[in-house]
């Protein structure tokens, strides 16, 4: 971000940010509804199904990679004015796919599409908090939880009403007008490869962190992103199945979930000027366990939901700690961190439901659940890992 950039413009520049966030959020809320339609519609079972899903991470991990590369060369601002906009008429390729292997090569875009949004918007969030000199990272991720919940909810509702055909071709319109309308307020930092004004040449080093604590912080980000990812492939399947829910309210699983993530994320900049990252991280992760054990153990459907809105209450504030402590840890560059973080923790939700849904097959989902719940509160003993959250580099 330009050292002449003025505060205005900054934080013009945060706002559009929160609207590229909700885009994102927006997408994977719409895609949720859709998940189990596919079943039928393709003739396929759960294990099929998490292959596709596992494709899907799998171009997601791959467009990470590059993202994180590309973030050197050319700086965030125009790959993320390009990914935000290229997101909008994937999910329409999926639901419209004809046959399994055009399925197949849709979900690979989808995840190609997302894993860029991701890296990209992550990185230029750890841009933005640099130049306004406080946390806005929690909240940013509260406008991505916002725009879950309300395609989730919302698209549930166009799904029982019309076609899942109409509900992605209404998601893909509303993010491509969101994108259109806020891309021009969008600011981003020179690439990282090029001196900054008034700085010596930037210093060539691997793209990779050696530094293990990098590569630790990445594994707790995909412990924390793989009970979302679970909520959101395999939450409908679960209160389908288990409770005989119906359309609409097995679409609500993930809906509340966002829900709950994104009012506590709104809080958790405050929060975390008040009692500090580690406290938050260690809470955080004693309430999301909870939560998930609840849905796991629930006697009927609302409970569950219940449970699933709960650990959304714990999950909210884990990766933006996460992403903060890598984006501001002590000698490494923020974009080669980001980079390291955000790869190995977006795992968690795009490569692990694929482990996730032969686990439910086989042990059923209840115990499944159980489990993830076991490795949520395994987080709250690594919680004096995310020391560097609070130590920004204010620029």
């Amino acid at each position: 971000m330009s050292l002449t950039m003025t505060r205005q413009e900054a934080t013009r520049a945060r706002w559009a940010l929160a609207a590229m966030f909700a885009g994102g959020g927006m997408l994977v809320g719409a895609w949720a509804p859709q998940i189990p339609l596919l079943l039928p519609k393709h003739g396929i079972d759960k294990a099929v199904l998490g292959l596709l899903i596992l494709g899907l991470g799998v171009g997601a991990m791959l467009a990470m990679l590059v993202a994180g590369k590309a973030i050197q060369k050319y700086g965030t601002l125009p790959l993320l004015r390009l990914a935000a906009l290229a997101q909008a008429p994937v999910l329409p390729l999926v639901v419209y796919a004809p046959s399994l292997p055009l399925l197949a090569l849709a979900m690979v875009l989808f995840g190609l599409m997302m894993g860029f949004l991701d890296v990209l918007a992550n990185s230029n969030a750890v841009e933005i908090e640099r130049r306004l000199g406080r946390a806005v990272m929690s909240s940013l991720h509260g406008f991505w939880s916002l725009g879950g919940f309300i395609a989730g909810t919302v698209g549930a509702w166009i799904i029982s009403k019309t076609s899942a055909e109409t509900q992605s071709l209404v998601a893909a319109g509303a993010i491509a007008a969101l994108v259109l309308i806020a891309m021009p307020y969008l600011r981003g930092a020179p690439p990282e490869g090029a001196p900054q004004p008034g700085t010596a040449a930037a210093v060539k080093d691997s793209f990779l962190p050696k530094d293990p604590g990098i590569w630790i912080l990445g594994v707790m980000a995909l412990m924390a992103f793989v009970p979302e990812g679970s909520i959101l492939d395999w939450g409908a399947l679960y209160l389908g199945e288990a409770f005989g829910a119906d359309e609409f309210t097995a679409g609500l699983g993930f809906a509340f979930f966002a829900a709950s993530m994104a009012i506590t994320r709104f809080l958790g900049d405050r929060l975390r000027n008040v009692f500090g990252g580690v406290r938050i991280f260690f809470f955080s992760a004693l309430i999301a366990g909870i939560g998930m054990a609840l849905a796991a153990a629930a006697p009927g459907s609302w409970i569950a939901i219940f449970g699933f809105a709960i650990s959304g209450l714990g999950c909210a504030n884990l990766v933006p700690v996460i992403f903060s402590a890598a984006g501001n840890y002590p000698g490494q560059r923020a974009g080669a961190a980001m980079s390291v973080v955000t790869m190995v923790g977006y795992a968690g939700i795009l490569m692990a439901p694929a482990s996730i849904g032969w686990l439910a097959e086989h042990f059923g989902h209840r115990v499944t659940f159980g489990g993830l719940a076991v490795m949520i509160f395994g987080l709250a003993a690594l919680a004096g890992r995310t020391a560097s959250a609070d130590d920004r580099q204010v620029e």
